[in-house]
C-alpha cells in the first residue's frame, strides 16, 4: 500500500513538473504580446497625448496586463521614489527586478534594456521610433516563441510524465 501511494505521488510530482515546465514554453507568447502592447500604449501616450514620460508610464500600466504592467509600474514607483535617479538607471533596475518572474528570456530583456537606454533623453519623434523598434525586435522574439511553443511544450508534457514512469518502474 505505501508502495502504490509513493508511486502515485512520483507519478504526480513529474508529471506536475512537465506541465509547469510546459506552461512557461506556452506563456512566453502571451507575455511578450503583452510586453508590445504596452509599449504601443507607451507610444501613443507619448506620440499623440503629448504626456511627459513618467505620465505616460503611469498610465500606460493602468491599461495593460501583467508582466508589463508590473515593471512600468515599478519604474514610475522608482521615478517617484528616487529622485537621485536617471530614466534609464529606473527602467532597468525595474526591468532586473521583474524578470524572474516572467516566462520571458534574456533575448527580450536585451530589447527592453537598450530601449530604456534611449527613452527620456531625446524629442517625441526619436523616442516614437525607438519605440517602434522595440516593438520591431519583440514581434520577431514572440514568432520565435511561438515555435518554441508548439515545439517544446508537448515534448515537456510527456518527458514529465514518462520520467516519472520511469523512476516508478527502477523503484520496483
Amino acid at each position: 500500500m505505501v508502495k502504490l501511494i509513493g508511486a502515485a505521488l512520483i507519478l504526480f510530482a513529474g508529471t506536475m513538473i512537465g506541465f509547469v515546465q510546459a506552461s512557461r514554453f506556452l506563456s512566453r507568447p502571451n507575455q511578450i504580446r503583452q510586453l508590445i502592447y504596452a509599449l504601443t500604449r507607451l507610444e501613443t501616450e507619448i506620440g499623440y497625448g503629448f504626456t511627459p514620460l513618467p505620465e505616460a508610464i503611469g498610465r500606460s500600466s493602468a491599461m495593460v496586463q501583467e508582466p508589463a504592467a508590473g515593471m512600468l509600474r515599478e519604474v514610475k514607483r522608482r521615478l517617484d521614489d528616487h529622485a537621485e535617479l536617471t530614466f534609464r538607471e529606473c527602467w532597468e533596475q525595474a526591468a532586473v527586478e521583474i524578470w524572474p518572474n516572467t516566462a520571458m528570456r534574456q533575448s527580450e530583456q536585451a530589447v527592453l534594456m537598450r530601449l530604456g537606454s534611449t527613452l527620456g533623453i531625446s524629442d517625441r519623434e526619436d523616442q516614437i521610433k525607438h519605440l517602434k523598434l522595440a516593438m520591431q525586435q519583440l514581434h520577431a522574439e514572440e514568432d520565435i516563441a511561438r515555435e518554441d511553443a508548439s515545439r517544446f511544450a508537448k515534448m515537456w508534457k510527456s518527458l514529465g510524465v514518462l520520467t516519472a514512469l520511469l523512476v516508478v518502474i527502477l523503484i520496483f
